[in-house]
Order: C-alpha cells, then sequence, then structure tokens
C-alpha cells in the first residue's frame, strides 16, 4: 500500500501570476520558489500556455497557482457554499492571529473573525483570486484532542446513517468541554 508522506503541492487557479505572487509575500510572507511555463500542457499535450508559480507555505508545504490566459474567466462552484472551499493555514499564536487581523484591515481586507472553534481560533479573508483563505491557532487542551479522537468513528458512521449533525462533539460549540475522567 502506499504511504503517503506529506502533500507535495496544492495548485488552484490564478487571475494574474505576477499580482498572487506579490499578494502571497506581502501579506501572509510566502516565499516565491518556482516558476515553471509551457505552451503544452505535459500530462495532456494539450496546447493551453500557462504559467504555474510555487509559494512556500511552511514547512515544506507548497502552495502553487496556474495562470490560463486562454482559457475562460475563472469561476466558483456556485452550488457550494463560499465558506466550505478555503485553504486553511496555521499561524504559532493567537497573538499573531490578532496582528495579521490589524495589518490586512489596513491594507483594505475584509476579514471575518476572530472565530472560536474552542480547539482553535481563526480569521478568514479572501485573496485577489477569490479564494477563501484562514488562518488558525491552535488553543485546544491535550484532553479536548483525546476526546475528539476517541468520538470520530461513532460520528463518521452516524452521520453516515443519518446524514444529520451527530452531538458527540457539541461541546466544541457550546464551549462547555467537560474533562474525560
Amino acid at each position: 500500500m502506499t504511504k503517503i508522506e506529506r502533500i507535495h503541492h496544492v495548485a488552484y487557479r490564478c487571475k494574474d501570476a505576477k499580482t498572487t505572487v506579490e499578494w502571497y509575500r506581502k501579506h501572509l510572507g510566502m516565499d516565491f520558489v518556482l516558476a515553471i511555463a509551457e505552451d503544452k500542457v505535459p500530462s495532456t499535450h494539450a496546447p493551453d500556455p500557462y504559467m504555474h508559480l510555487f509559494m512556500d507555505a511552511g514547512n515544506g508545504n507548497i502552495l502553487a497557482f496556474f495562470e490560463l490566459p486562454n482559457s475562460p474567466e475563472m469561476g466558483r462552484d456556485t452550488n457550494t457554499p463560499d465558506w466550505v472551499q478555503h485553504i486553511a493555514f496555521k499561524v504559532g499564536s493567537v497573538a499573531e492571529l490578532e496582528e495579521t487581523k490589524a495589518r490586512l484591515q489596513a491594507e483594505g481586507i475584509e476579514v471575518i473573525g476572530i472565530t472560536d472553534h474552542t480547539i482553535f481560533k481563526s480569521i478568514y479573508f479572501f485573496d485577489p483570486n477569490g479564494h477563501r483563505l484562514e488562518l488558525a491557532a491552535d488553543v485546544g487542551t491535550p484532553a479536548m484532542y483525546q476526546a475528539l479522537d476517541a468520538c470520530k468513528w461513532e460520528m463518521l458512521n452516524e452521520w453516515a446513517a443519518t446524514k444529520k449533525a451527530p452531538k458527540h462533539a457539541a461541546w466544541m460549540h457550546d464551549k462547555e468541554f467537560a474533562q474525560p475522567r
């Protein structure tokens, strides 16, 4: 069986490669690590010029983008709410989250949050391509993560059978975590 080591890269479409690189460098401190441009798609051999760029998202994680100038304007899946499809990045602390929120807002970027998810706090905003981004700072305790791990399969099986939200981890949003004994 194949054992995945890590994500090599995740790729999204962008409207403008240069604007995207500059935005991610300026607002999220990501380094621009690689650009590849071709006139034909290597996997399909279709004639479709593109610019493929790679940004360092930390710890070996790469966020990549394609600019496709000959394709119709990019859009979103209209059947999926905007909040569902997003890229979440981990930051080191709630203080860093607060500082980033203030800095983004000072640049005129609309930010939602800080949202308290009990085990992490996060903010949400959009990049210049319309991709929703999340920055998250972990705040959970080992007991909280253990409680979530203990009920994950039961929750998944209940969801599969009923398509109704199981209540095993309702404490996350009720803010009433009872320490397991």
